[in-house]
């Protein structure tokens, strides 16, 4: 988040830090942390309390929440004893930790699976820190984030990569040893962290468990499988992550309280599902306490606020939804909302009242329409807005009104770059704002792109908005600036194994005062 000038600036501290291994960062002072009669009043944990790193999310101005999980034994419930252990955290100006400025001892409480949450405040805005912790005598990986800019803060760049949908078991998640060369100000990871699905025998990589997850301990040990995941791990290390959940961190194509197969959960059941799965949700994600769940809730819509260059507002299209539509007329019945009254309002105010320059928005499924049907009629799928068009064609013509909408979104496994279109029945309305779904970071795995060809070329002349369509792995890159968004799809060429080659697909920018995108 800052000017051209200030990222080249700043390049030989990053190179040094990523070329350093966190690991190693600041094991000279480790000891020098605490008095030698601290130290010596410890008790003793077990080895490798820190196996799930660390990380940094939903920066501020003067601040971020840092982020890590005591677990010696990640995958059989955490491996920590049945009490409350202090955990300090250190936050400096340099990677060596010789600059410290703030400081202190958060708790890591058995209720919440040893996680620990530092809201730090009192940073100055745009620059880079790093931090670390403390627990047993053992120190953690250093980590490297970022603040925000000044809040009045106009022009500068904010490098911001759209990740999104990493199935443990459709390969490795390689994409993200490209993306923290590329050296992003923040990560926008927009649902499908952990895939609740059961372990397969003939899969690149085996889920652990023997079912899919139904409670705390069995949520607890999927994340933290896929926390142990080495290019996920290092880029949670690398930069702040803006997080918010889809469906399968709960159970595919859930809404609200009800489950993909009612038949086979009750609403007991799955309300108790709910709540083990939004906990260890809360507990493996760099979130405030405002997303520590409620039973069966959780608070994750937020705006974030990057200067004046751009609000993000981050939705929740899950928890308030309907019901899925199981038929055309369903998808267009008025009654049937995505976001709830309350959110629904809350994103209005908070896109007509922006002084930003780009107003973002993160939703975690398709808003542009996808017509699957070739030739006269439309097949729409009715998991994404297209199943929820009255309330979706509502937010497309409130856009005429706002002041450069950008959609960042996921869900698809594919790289869908679209205009919006004010009435997509009506091909020649307005275009009113772009959308980039990104595709996602394994799963699907890697593809027959001749296949895909086959299957989706046909339905590009039904779909005129769409602009690119892709099914490689990846993710997209931003460099935010007032002119202009440019926008890069980066690709790897293999995610079935542990290294990629990566490369960039193609570019594309959206500009200021002009809505929709185009390639370059």
């Amino acid at each position: 988040m800052t000017g051209v000038t200030g990222r080249d600036a700043a390049a030989p501290d990053r190179r040094r830090f990523l070329t350093a291994g966190a690991a190693v960062l600041g094991a000279a002072s480790a000891q020098l942390w605490l008095p030698a009669a601290a130290r010596s009043a410890e008790t003793p944990l077990p080895d490798g309390v820190f196996s799930l790193g660390v990380a940094s999310g939903d920066p501020l101005p003067d601040g971020v929440v840092l982020w890590t999980r005591l677990a010696p034994d990640p995958l059989n419930g955490g491996g920590m004893p049945d009490r409350v252990v202090p955990v300090e955290w250190e936050v400096a100006e340099d990677e060596r930790f010789r600059g410290t400025v703030r400081r202190g001892v958060a708790q890591a409480r058995p209720a919440y699976g040893h996680s620990v949450h530092v809201d730090v405040r009192g940073l100055r805005p745009g620059r880079s820190y790093w931090y670390r912790f403390r627990a047993g005598g053992q120190l953690s990986p250093a980590g490297r984030t970022r603040t925000a800019p000044h809040r009045h803060s106009a022009g500068g760049t904010v490098r911001l990569a759209l990740a999104s949908c990493q199935n443990w078991q459709h390969g490795w998640f390689t994409p993200y040893a490209d993306m923290l060369a590329q050296d992003p100000d923040v990560v926008l990871f927009v649902g499908d962290y952990i895939y609740e699905s059961v372990p397969s025998a003939t899969a690149p990589r085996r889920h652990e468990g023997a079912g899919e997850p139904y409670t705390l301990t069995q949520y607890r040990n999927r994340y933290a499988q896929y926390r142990t995941d080495p290019d996920l791990a290092a880029m949670h290390a690398g930069a702040p992550f803006v997080v918010t959940f889809d469906d399968h961190e709960v159970d595919n194509d859930f809404a609200g309280g009800i489950p993909q197969d009612p038949d086979k959960q009750t609403q007991e059941a799955f309300t108790a599902r709910l709540a083990a799965a939004y906990q260890a949700y809360y507990e493996h994600m760099p979130v405030r306490a405002s997303a520590v769940p409620t039973g069966a809730r959780i608070r994750m819509h937020r705006r974030l606020e990057f200067g004046r260059l751009a609000r993000l507002n981050v939705l929740d299209t899950r928890q308030y939804r309907s019901d899925q539509a199981t038929s055309q007329a369903g998808a267009l019945d008025p009654s049937r909302t995505m976001l709830g009254a309350d959110q629904k309002r809350w994103l209005l105010d908070s896109l007509h009242g922006s002084p930003a320059r780009w107003n973002l928005i993160a939703s975690q499924i398709m808003l542009a329409e996808t017509d699957l049907l070739v030739g006269a009629g439309k097949q729409w799928f009715y998991d994404a807005w297209d199943g929820y068009q009255a309330e979706r064609n509502q937010f497309l013509k409130e856009f005429r009104s706002v002041r450069n909408p950008v959609v960042l979104t996921g869900d698809r496994h594919l790289t869908m770059v679209s205009d919006l279109k004010e009435d997509f029945a009506d091909p020649d309305s307005a275009v009113v704002g772009a959308e980039f779904v990104g595709t996602s970071i394994s799963s699907n795995g890697d593809q027959d792109q001749a296949a895909f060809r086959r299957e989706w070329d046909p339905r590009r002349p039904d779909n005129p908005h769409w602009k690119l369509l892709d099914a490689h792995r990846g993710y997209h890159l931003f460099d935010i600036r007032r002119d202009g968004i440019d926008a890069r799809v980066r690709i790897v060429d293999t995610v079935r194994q542990p290294k990629a080659t990566p490369s960039t697909l193609a570019r594309l920018r959206v500009e200021a005062g002009r809505p929709g995108v185009h390639l370059v």
